[in-house]
């Protein structure tokens, strides 16, 4: 088959006209397309003004004025009373101390190689005198109860703690110092501040410590310290270098005192726990001898 030139196509008149017929038709129905498009109108998705039609469809929330400072949440904190004030005993309570030269050895070193805490103090002796007439100096040593420190910052945390102990104050001044490393003890009472009663010497009227006794407890491992006020003490077990798995301090006088800060008054708590009237009355102190 023979291929066409370029001089073999021929372009009839009749063809030029009916092109040119369809372009202008198609001419024809574009101008109309874009008369459409602009009646609809054109719409973005984000745009910064929209029409009455769209605002009637969709109505944005209103807008919230932020106060200034945020909203605050009160947290009760147990400040519905009276600071709790808990008087504590020293001896055989948070400590134990020993003469030095009386102290035995086998003893010594039985407590320090179960981990107890120790120190050693020389103190002045108040009632002996040298023969120069310059006070005695006595030599301690001292171990503390475990849990010692962390029962003395975990308490001061709810409580207002007074140490009061019928021990002299050359001898239990510098001691206080040593285990009141964190200054958390706001008063200190010695035995001059104790009260003589017709049953016991030396013993702790909470009275100065206080005028709120449904707020005041005593942590003592003397009953007989606190006979005067027998329904605000809390008799603990004694502490003694032989017991070195001692836990009362926080396994059970911290709960218990912590249970207390949150109760309007103590004393029918701790009557209910330790019936200490009843105690006193069978140790022949009677009622007679309290001070509410």
């Amino acid at each position: 088959m023979a291929e066409l030139t370029q001089s073999d196509v021929v372009y009839s008149p009749r063809s030029l006209q009916v092109w040119k017929t369809f372009m202008n038709c198609l001419a024809f129905f574009y101008q109309i397309f874009l008369q459409i498009l602009r009646a609809v109108g054109y719409h973005p998705l984000l745009s910064s003004s929209s029409s009455k039609a769209a605002a009637d469809g969709f109505k944005p929330l209103p807008s919230i004025e932020l106060p200034e400072s945020p909203t605050t949440v009160e947290i009760a904190t147990g400040d519905r009373f009276q600071r709790l004030k808990v008087v504590l005993d020293l001896d055989e309570t948070l400590v134990c101390a020993y003469e030095t030269s009386s102290l035995p050895a086998a003893l010594r070193n039985q407590a320090i190689e179960a981990g107890l805490n120790w120190f050693e103090l020389e103190c002045l002796s108040s009632d002996k005198k040298e023969s120069d007439g310059k006070s005695k100096i006595n030599y301690v040593t001292v171990f503390e109860r475990p849990g010692l420190h962390e029962f003395l910052e975990k308490l001061s945390q709810f409580a207002d703690l007074v140490l009061f102990t019928a021990g002299l104050e050359g001898y239990a001044r510098p001691l206080v110092d040593r285990i009141d490393t964190r200054k958390v003890l706001s008063n200190r009472l010695y035995r001059p501040s104790t009260v003589s009663t017709p049953y016991r010497d030396h013993v702790k009227d909470l009275l100065t410590t206080s005028k709120n006794m449904s707020r005041t407890v005593i942590v003592d491992n003397n009953p007989f310290s606190f006979l005067l006020q027998p329904s605000n003490g809390i008799p603990c077990i004694a502490f003694s270098a032989g017991q070195p798995n001692d836990t009362q301090l926080l396994d059970v006088i911290l709960p218990l005192l912590k249970q207390l800060s949150e109760e309007e008054d103590v004393r029918p708590t701790l009557y209910d726990r330790f019936r200490m009237p009843e105690w006193f009355e069978k140790q022949g102190i009677p009622p007679s001898c309290w001070n509410p």
